[in-house]
């Protein structure tokens, strides 16, 4: 009896169309990175369209960042890298087998995430309550500190680019609670976690790109 043909027979974890657990593992990895590939293109794509905002309308630009409260993004940015490191240690810890310690680590990177999501929407309701729309719904109250009408460009961009990193937030917190389900059912172990190192993956991806969010909105002048 071959070797993978072994493997197949003694894991339940194998779908049918794998010959082993390696293969399947490498398959798993292989479409995880392609998928990320397509995301780098797509938020490249929106980071091309602010380099030429900042190009075209620089002073516009700089009156949008002064709005931006620098010290909730930092604070943001805090999370995410700490929610980075705890999804790590649930990696490590399944392919350890400790079972409590991946529901530990995959709990308190839901709650970063989740913290993440509430600062950010405390953030976009304080820019709503000074009337800072995107598009033709720019109107700003009286006392705000932008009035100028070009603004509209910056905060209709800034509300794409930050509401779609929410939402690849929101992305990654439904995964990890399907993680969650199948790490308490005591489906992960250092035979089975590709699945949940994909998840990492993805989680990894949408930190990084707050890291370049961060300082292209609240601090480059």
């Amino acid at each position: 009896m071959s070797a993978h043909n072994h493997e197949g027979e003694h894991s339940k974890f194998l779908a049918h169309h794998f010959k082993s657990m390696s293969q399947q593992t490498a398959a798993g990895k292989l479409g995880m990175w392609i998928f990320m590939a397509q995301e780098l293109l797509f938020f490249s794509g929106l980071f091309c369209a602010y380099g030429f905002m900042r190009f075209m309308y620089p002073d516009m630009v700089t009156q949008g960042q002064s709005s931006m409260d620098w010290r909730l993004g930092g604070i943001n940015s805090v999370i995410l890298l700490v929610s980075s490191l705890t999804m790590s240690l649930c990696v490590r810890s399944a392919r350890s087998n400790n079972k409590a310690g991946t529901v530990k680590f995959l709990v308190a990177t839901m709650i970063c995430g989740l913290l993440f999501l509430v600062i950010k929407g405390s953030e976009w309701g304080m820019h709503f309550h000074e009337g800072y729309f995107p598009g033709k719904f720019f109107n700003p109250v009286a006392h705000a500190e932008i009035q100028d009408p070009l603004a509209h460009i910056f905060f209709g961009l800034y509300y794409v680019m930050t509401g779609m990193h929410g939402l690849h937030i929101v992305v990654g917190l439904g995964l990890m609670t399907w993680m969650l389900v199948r790490a308490n059912r005591g489906e992960f172990s250092s035979e089975n976690y590709v699945s949940l190192e994909n998840t990492s993956l993805f989680w990894h991806l949408v930190d990084i790109v707050w890291i370049f969010l961060y300082p292209l909105l609240y601090l480059a002048k």
